[in-house]
């Protein structure tokens, strides 16, 4: 069957389209994004603004054309960070419902953390043993550890790059202080629940996933994407530790012309490598195995399971 998955996240609204049946892997059959940042649209009240609704919205119609056009039988939506911390969360849900007929189902963080770590544990497969996925997103870092595909503990931190931007980082390049601040409070947060995550277990591999991670794997000497998914792909521990520094020092414009860097994340990228660097420090992690698949699949493979959200 044809399916359809839209992914409305605090960078991007995402939409793919895949051909997947029970027990073998989705294959993409087309795909369509905006770069909204939904987080960068927020009123002083927290709220998401007019603009970026009425673009929302616009995006969705035609990703139900397109959803149509390509013969999906069924379209699965969900929202993240950006939505579920808005204060008018609910309201921009029920202007989509209204205007386009889509019923949107918002994720909480534990459940962004599982369904990437079905996703993880589907494409490593199970000899991998025990795996341990760090996920950077726009709003926030998801953690999940297990040795099955329901991960041992499933946790969520408010550490996304573009909320972490917007929140610390204010000019261009950053004041150092401004990134002092931003790494004291990173490893703060992760710190709490690092205790929670080592206690299930050592993981037998570290994997990341989400375009932060990629970002920087890229820039770490990693394959580029035009050569497949199927490359195997890692990132360090000590290349992350060089990267930080670097990134710091640099505008916006510069870290977007880096290969690999999108110009559209090269303002996060700072924050999301201090994320990167502190997660994996404070865990231990030396590598990171880095996964083509993350939350979408994982959504995609829970609905051919037949398992609820």
């Amino acid at each position: 069957m044809r399916l359809g998955v839209l992914d409305l996240g605090s960078n991007t609204v995402h939409l793919l389209l895949v051909d997947a049946y029970y027990g073998a892997a989705p294959v993409p059959a087309s795909k369509l994004k905006m770069p909204l940042r939904l987080s960068e649209h927020l009123r002083s009240d927290g709220s998401i603004d007019e603009n970026a609704i009425v673009t929302l919205v616009d995006f969705i119609v035609r990703g139900q054309e397109l959803a149509e056009d390509m013969g999906a039988t069924d379209v699965m939506a969900f929202a993240t960070s950006a939505i579920r911390g808005a204060a008018n969360g609910d309201e921009v849900l029920s202007r989509v419902r209204d205007d386009t007929g889509l019923e949107i189902s918002v994720l909480s963080g534990e459940d962004e953390a599982r369904m990437t770590f079905l996703a993880v544990r589907r494409w490593f497969g199970w000899s991998s043993g025990r795996i341990l996925d760090l996920d950077i997103g726009g709003g926030s870092l998801e953690i999940a550890s297990g040795s099955d595909e329901e991960p041992d503990v499933a946790v969520s931190l408010p550490l996304g790059a573009g909320r972490l931007t917007r929140d610390f980082l204010s000019s261009d390049p950053p004041d150092p202080e401004e990134v002092r601040e931003l790494r004291r409070h990173a490893r703060a947060s992760i710190a709490e629940v690092v205790g929670q995550v080592r206690r299930v277990g050592e993981p037998r591999l570290a994997v990341a996933t989400s375009k932060t991670f990629r970002q920087l794997a890229r820039i770490a000497g990693a394959a580029p994407s035009s050569d497949g998914i199927h490359v195997p792909r890692t990132l360090r521990a000590s290349d992350v530790k060089d990267i930080v520094p670097r990134l710091s020092t640099m505008t916006s414009a510069e870290r977007g012309r880096i290969p690999g860097v999108s110009e559209g994340r090269s303002e996060q990228m700072v924050a999301g490598a201090i994320v990167a660097e502190a997660a994996m420090d404070l865990l231990e992690i030396e590598e990171l195995a880095v996964c083509p698949w993350a939350l979408r699949e994982g959504i995609i493979l829970n609905r051919l399971d037949g398992l609820p959200l």
